[in-house]
C-alpha cells in the first residue's frame, strides 16, 4: 500500500518531469525563433516584467535589460551587430523551471570571414514563459 507521503513524492516527481519537458520545450522554441530573427517570437515566450542580462562583447548595448521594450529593443538590434547571424547549440539541460544551454553564435563578418562567440544562457521559467535570462559569452 502507498502512503500519503509516497502519493505526494510521486506526484511531485511527476510535475517536475512536466516542468522540465515544458521548460526544454520552451527553451528549443526560443531557439528556432533566434534563428529566424523574430523579435515578435521572442517576446512571445517572455514574460512581461522578463529581465535579460548579458556580458560581453562590449560596445553593443550588452548589459541588463528589464521589462517586454527593452528586452524586444535588443533582439531588434541583433542583425546590426551581427549581421546573418545563427545560433547552434552545443548542450542543453533543464530540472523543473530552470535551464542551462551550451551555444555558439556566428555572424557573417564585413571582410567576408565569420565571426563566433561561445556562451552560457542561464533561463527561469514561470508561468511556461521565460522571465529570467541570464548569458554569459566568452569571445
Amino acid at each position: 500500500m502507498v502512503s500519503g507521503a509516497q502519493r505526494r513524492e510521486s506526484q511531485m516527481a511527476t510535475t517536475q518531469m512536466s516542468d522540465t519537458e515544458q521548460t526544454l520545450t520552451v527553451a528549443k522554441r526560443f531557439e528556432a525563433s533566434f534563428n529566424r530573427h523574430d523579435p515578435d517570437a521572442l517576446m512571445a515566450d517572455m514574460t512581461e516584467d522578463c529581465v535579460f542580462e548579458h556580458i560581453e562583447p562590449t560596445g553593443t548595448g550588452f548589459g541588463r535589460h528589464e521589462g517586454q521594450a527593452a528586452v524586444r529593443a535588443v533582439w531588434a538590434s541583433l542583425p546590426e551587430h551581427f549581421p546573418n547571424y545563427r545560433f547552434e547549440t552545443e548542450d542543453i539541460f533543464a530540472t523543473g523551471n530552470r535551464c542551462a544551454y551550451r551555444w555558439r553564435l556566428t555572424w557573417d563578418l564585413s571582410d567576408g570571414g565569420q565571426g563566433q562567440l561561445r556562451g552560457v544562457d542561464v533561463y527561469t521559467l514561470r508561468d511556461g514563459k521565460i522571465a529570467e535570462k541570464y548569458t554569459y559569452v566568452s569571445t
